[in-house]
């Protein structure tokens, strides 16, 4: 089994100063967002505060090991609706309009560190049924996080998630899909799935101890019709197989000797309803 990098000292703080570069982004993307922008504007929206804050997309020209598409092509994952994760800006050309749930993931390199967050926006007020998707995302990030200590395991972890989202709320965490450690690399090990294994060996970071020192990136994704995906052959965007809505919510962590630490904390007092 892979070795999770651990950090400490000068290099945690530098994690968190591009952790809190993410936060930046959102932080003016949500004041800039209106109706009728189209992810290409907001791509480029998002190059330009990048540029400002002397930082660079980690996303932009990535390709994962094994993959046989292109590299992916923008600056942000920007996905729409149906799209949970992996959205190109090319993809969808339709300006957003009224009831669209945009998905935005902003990934930086700044000094070297990473840092990685996305959290969802809804396009005027939400009806009931959007916003509790929403409000499932948020909590069950928020309970997760809290069993991100020292001593648990990630099993932990996916219990909180997954008893709120399908327990409590009767909706679908997206299988295959989940958060992953990070550093000055955007993929570490361990591998964070947001639902319990099935079966023996389907996730083998799961009952790994969580230790001091752990950089990572937790991320549900949930759906309100179906757990499974739908993704074109050598293509990016990956959307619910049966096209229902979708919400993406992602908190970067550093496990300490006291518990979790947000580094992206600030993010989810950000405006994420666009009037």
């Amino acid at each position: 089994m892979a070795r999770i990098p651990k950090i400490e000292g000068a290099d945690a703080e530098a994690a968190y100063v591009s952790a809190q570069k993410v936060v930046e982004v959102h932080r003016r993307l949500s004041a800039w967002l209106q109706p009728g922008q189209t992810l290409a504007q907001i791509d480029r929206f998002v190059a330009l505060t990048l540029a400002e804050l002397k930082c660079k997309s980690c996303f932009i020209g990535y390709k994962p090991r094994g993959f046989r598409g292109p590299a992916f092509p923008s600056h942000a994952c920007l996905s729409v609706n149906d799209c949970i994760v992996h959205g190109t800006a090319g993809y969808y050309e339709q300006p957003m309009a009224m009831g669209d749930v945009l998905k935005i993931d902003i990934g930086v390199t700044h000094h070297g560190w990473i840092g990685d967050a996305a959290w969802t926006y809804v396009f005027g007020e939400p009806p009931e049924l959007t916003k509790r998707l929403c409000d499932a995302g948020k909590e069950s990030l928020r309970r997760g996080i809290a069993q991100l200590r020292p001593g648990n395991t990630f099993l932990d972890w996916a219990k909180a998630v997954q008893e709120h989202v399908e327990g409590e709320c009767k909706f679908h965490l997206i299988r295959g899909l989940g958060g992953h450690g990070y550093g000055k690399r955007l993929h570490e090990p361990p591998f964070v799935s947001n639902v319990l294994p099935t079966f023996f060996g389907e996730w083998p970071d799961s009952t790994r101890r969580i230790e001091p020192g752990t950089l990572i990136a937790v991320e549900p994704m949930i759906g309100i019709g179906s757990a499974e995906t739908e993704q074109e052959r050598g293509g990016w965007p990956v959307f619910t197989a049966d096209h229902s809505l979708s919400v993406h919510y992602e908190h970067d962590i550093l496990i300490t000797e006291d518990g979790p630490r947000v580094l992206t904390e600030g993010l989810e007092n950000i405006k994420d309803v666009i009037a």
